[in-house]
C-alpha cells in the first residue's frame, strides 16, 4: 500500500503500477511455496500442533483440512497484495464488494458441502478455498481493467473521458534489483512480521491444547480458546478497518510531502481507535456477563468455565489492541517494514518470557498464562510503536511540528 500510494501520488504513476506488478508475481511465488510447503510437512506441523492429543478422528479431519486449505495460500497472497494496490489508489470500496461476494459464496458452499453433503472440515476447507480462488480471480480482474472498480479509480471506468486506463498485471520479467529492493525489503520484513505473529499464535493454540489442568481437561482449553481468539481477530479485523484507511492516507500525504496532513491522519485515527477500542471492550464485558456469547458458542459447561477465566483479559485488552492496529496502519503508511519486523521479534520474546515466568509460578493456568502472554505481547508492540511515532527522528515525529518537517520514501 505504501509503496504504491507514494509512488502514485508524486507522480510517478509508471512506477507505481511497476511497484504493483512485481507485487502480484511475488505473491504468487511466495503462495505456491507456501502451499508446497503444508501440504509436504502436514503431518509433522498437525503433530506439532498437538493434533495427537485430540484423539484419531480429530487428526484425521485436521489432515484434510490442512490439504485442502493449503491449496489457497496463491490466492491468499494475490487477495493481500491487490487489496494492498487498490488501497494505494485510495480505493477501498472494491476489496468490500469482492469479500462480500467471496463471503456469499463461502457460506453457501458451506450449507452446500456441510449441512447437506455432511463434509464436515472437509466441506468447510472446500468452501473457503473456493470462494478465496473466486475472490483471487475477480481482484485480479479488476486490476487488469477487465471489471470496473467500484468507485471507478481503476479498470474500464478510469478510461472514460479521455483518462488512461490503469492495468496492473503480474510482471513476468525480472526487474534490475534497483527497482524491486524496496518492494523485496518490504515484503520480507512483512513476512518475517507475520511469521513471528502466526508462530506466537500457533504456539498458544498447541499450548492451550495442553491445558490438563482445566476443569473439563485439554478438550475444554483448546476449545475455550478457540472461541476467545475468534472472538479477539473479529475485534482486530474491526480495529483494523482504521489501520488501512491510514496506510494508504499517511502514504499519499508523505508522497505529497503534506506532513501536516500526515499528522492529522495520524492523530485521528489513534484517537478513533480508542474509542472503538472501549466500545468493543464494553459490547464484549456485556456479552459475558449475560452469559450470552457463553451459550453462543458452546453448551459445553467446562468450556464456558474455562473461558469465563480468560475473559477479564479478553475485555480489558480491546483498548490496547485497537491502538495497536492503528499505530500499525500509521507506520506501515510510512513504510516502516523493517522496524515493525523488529519490534515483533523483541515483543515476542518480551512475551514468551513472561508465559514462562507466570509457568514457573505455584498458581500457573496454562490457559491463562497463554492469554497473559498474548497481552504482553499486545503491550509490547504499542510501546515499540509509539516510540517510533513520537521519535523526533522517525518519519511521523508525531510531536514535532510538522511545518518543519521533509520526509520523502
Amino acid at each position: 500500500t505504501p509503496l504504491v500510494a507514494a509512488k502514485r501520488s508524486a507522480g510517478r504513476e509508471k512506477e507505481a503500477i511497476g511497484v504493483g506488478g512485481q507485487a502480484l508475481s511475488l505473491a504468487f511465488v511466495l503462495g505456491a511455496t507456501l502451499s508446497v510447503t503444508l501440504i509436504a510437512f502436514r503431518y509433522p506441523l498437525l503433530d506439532l500442533m498437538g493434533s495427537s492429543v485430540s484423539g484419531e478422528d480429530a487428526t484425521g479431519y485436521a489432515v484434510d483440512f490442512l490439504t485442502i486449505r493449503a491449496l489457497a495460500a496463491p490466492a491468499v497472497f494475490c487477495i493481500s497484495a491487490s487489496t494492498g494496490i487498490l488501497r494505494g489508489y485510495l480505493d477501498t470500496k472494491t476489496p468490500i464488494f469482492i469479500l462480500f461476494v467471496a463471503n456469499v459464496v463461502n457460506f453457501l458452499l458451506d450449507v452446500a458441502l456441510i449441512v447437506f453433503a455432511g463434509l464436515g472440515p472437509a466441506g468447510a476447507a472446500i468452501a473457503t478455498t473456493t470462494a478465496e480462488w473466486i475472490s483471487a480471480l475477480l481482484f485480479l480482474s479488476v486490476l487488469a481493467g477487465k471489471l470496473p472498480s467500484a468507485d471507478g479509480e481503476l479498470g474500464r471506468k478510469e478510461g472514460s473521458e479521455g483518462q488512461k486506463t490503469v492495468a496492473i498485471t503480474p510482471s513476468l520479467s525480472v526487474p534490475p534489483w534497483e527497482e524491486v529492493r524496496p518492494l523485496v525489503v518490504a515484503s520480507s520484513s512483512v513476512f518475517l512480521r507475520t511469521s513471528i505473529l502466526q508462530l506466537f499464535l500457533s504456539t498458544s493454540a498447541a499450548l492451550a491444547a495442553r491445558g490438563v489442568d482445566m476443569p473439563g481437561g485439554a478438550a475444554a482449553s483448546i476449545s475455550a480458546h478457540q472461541i476467545a481468539i475468534q472472538l479477539w481477530m473479529l475485534c482486530s479485523f474491526t480495529s483494523d478497518a482504521l489501520a488501512a484507511a491510514s496506510q494508504g492516507l499517511v502514504a499519499d500525504g508523505i508522497g505529497r510531502n503534506n506532513m501536516v496532513e500526515v499528522h492529522d491522519v495520524s492523530k485521528t485515527v489513534l484517537i478513533y481507535s480508542a474509542v472503538l477500542g472501549s466500545l468493543l471492550s464494553c459490547l464484549l464485558f456485556l456479552g459475558f456477563s449475560t452469559g450470552f456469547l457463553l451459550e453462543f458458542f458452546t453448551s459445553d459447561g467446562g468450556t464456558q468455565a474455562a473461558l469465563l477465566e480468560i475473559s477479564a483479559l479478553l475485555v480489558l485488552s480491546q483498548p490496547l489492541n485497537s491502538l495497536v492496529f492503528a499505530a500499525d496502519g500509521v507506520l506501515q503508511g510510512a513504510a516502516e517494514f523493517p522496524y515493525q519486523a523488529k519490534s515483533m521479534a523483541l515483543s515476542a520474546f518480551v512475551a514468551a518470557t513472561c508465559f514462562l515466568v507466570l509457568q514457573a509460578s505455584d498458581v500457573s493456568n496454562e490457559l491463562f498464562d497463554v492469554w497473559s502472554a498474548l497481552i504482553c505481547l499486545q503491550f509490547m508492540r504499542g510501546v515499540t510503536s509509539a516510540y517510533k511515532i513520537v521519535d523526533d527522528q522517525g518519519p511521523i515525529a508525531l510531536m514535532k511540528d510538522p511545518s518543519t518537517q521533509n520526509v520523502q520514501y
